[in-house]
């Protein structure tokens, strides 16, 4: 095996960043994190006292280091776009995170760009690199589920503090450092509440699983008295026939969150509930049902795998799981929804358009 590495940098090396992708590209035999960017000098000082890695305040400087081959974007929403656009002009392989934009055609332009380049380009959707998710998209893709008639997703978080911008208290995991409120609750960051922050994950792993493109798109939003949707209903066609129904909020109890999907084909219904790590197949009529083995806690959510999967690609040792066709798909769902919330109608999609 090759002992070459590809030399990393990270542009917003905030709450997420420095949980999941400082500590993947640090673990990883064939990584070099050279750099990473904070505009907080608080932060920074941390990031640097606890990883032992030179930080930026600027990102523009960061995207300029000598030899840097690849970068994770892990900044605010609005950012995103900028960024990644300039990190692909730059020559760079990149991880954005979702919401890979908050525009579809901006999306639209980056998949462009990276393909034009000949570069990677990643949406960091950890769901898609579970052992669950890839067999789920194995038997999708290979017609083992018959025709794909219908998709339910029911997906809950308690993330609703984070939008209200009430507290900064992390959603997930032991943080090296807390979020930013106005990451999640100012409307010019965000881009929206729950449907930019969590629905965006739904969105991206419909065509993850199914290979199929968002053709039209319904929505209600409710917010709660808040400025940004807390609670969403949303209805999908794909351009394959199928049918989706996604209910997903930000105001679940602190003592359960949801993400349960079921997969109605017309040989077979897949279920997943990704949350608890648990999978079953059953057949329409012949057939043994299967229930997969449970997955280990470790394996529900892999946070570091998106940064993992970054490097190997650019190494070419694997394929890349969660490409930005996947985050501009997703993005597609989310402005739709957000258009059709707002003036009551059913939006059908035009390429990166909807009317």
């Amino acid at each position: 095996m090759s002992s070459r590495k590809v030399k990393c940098g990270i542009v917003g090396a905030g709450w997420w960043g420095t949980y999941a992708h400082v500590p993947a590209l640090l673990g990883h035999p064939g990584a070099e994190l050279v750099a990473a960017q904070t505009c907080d000098p608080t932060g920074a000082a941390i990031v640097e006292r606890d990883f032992r890695i030179p930080v930026l305040t600027s990102w523009g400087d960061l995207l300029e280091l000598p030899d840097l081959e690849a970068v994770v974007i892990s900044s605010p929403p609005n950012l995103h776009y900028r960024q990644t656009r300039a990190a692909l002009l730059r020559g760079l392989h990149v991880l954005v995170e979702k919401p890979m934009t908050i525009a579809a055609g901006e999306a639209a332009d980056l998949v462009e760009l990276a393909s034009r380049h000949g570069r990677q380009l990643l949406v960091s959707c950890p769901w898609h690199y579970t052992e669950h998710g890839k067999e789920a998209r194995r038997l999708a893709r290979a017609g083992k589920l018959g025709e794909i008639r219908m998709i339910s997703v029911l997906m809950t978080n308690q993330v609703d503090h984070l939008i209200r911008g009430q507290a900064s208290k992390p959603t997930y995991g032991e943080p090296v450092l807390w979020p930013n409120i106005g990451t999640y609750s100012d409307p010019a960051i965000a881009g929206g509440g729950q449907i930019y922050a969590q629905v965006s994950h739904v969105a991206a792993y419909l065509s993850f699983l199914t290979g199929a493109a968002p053709a039209e798109v319904f929505a209600r939003f409710q917010n709660d008295g808040s400025r940004l949707d807390i609670y969403d209903v949303i209805n999908v066609a794909m351009d394959n026939g199928c049918i989706v129904s996604i209910a997903s909020t930000g105001a679940a109890p602190i003592s359960r969150r949801d993400y349960e999907i079921r997969i109605f084909g017309t040989r077979a219904i897949l279920y997943l509930d990704l949350w608890n790590g648990k999978m079953a197949l059953l057949p329409r009529d012949e057939g043994v049902a299967v229930d997969y083995p449970e997955l280990e806690p470790s394996a529900i959510y892999p946070a570091q795998a998106p940064a993992r999967n970054l490097v190997d690609c650019v190494l070419g040792r694997e394929e890349n799981l969660s490409p930005g066709t996947l985050g501009l798909a997703s993005v597609k769902i989310l402005e739709a929804a957000c258009r059709s919330a707002s003036q009551g109608v059913n939006l059908i999609l035009h390429g990166d358009r909807a009317s």
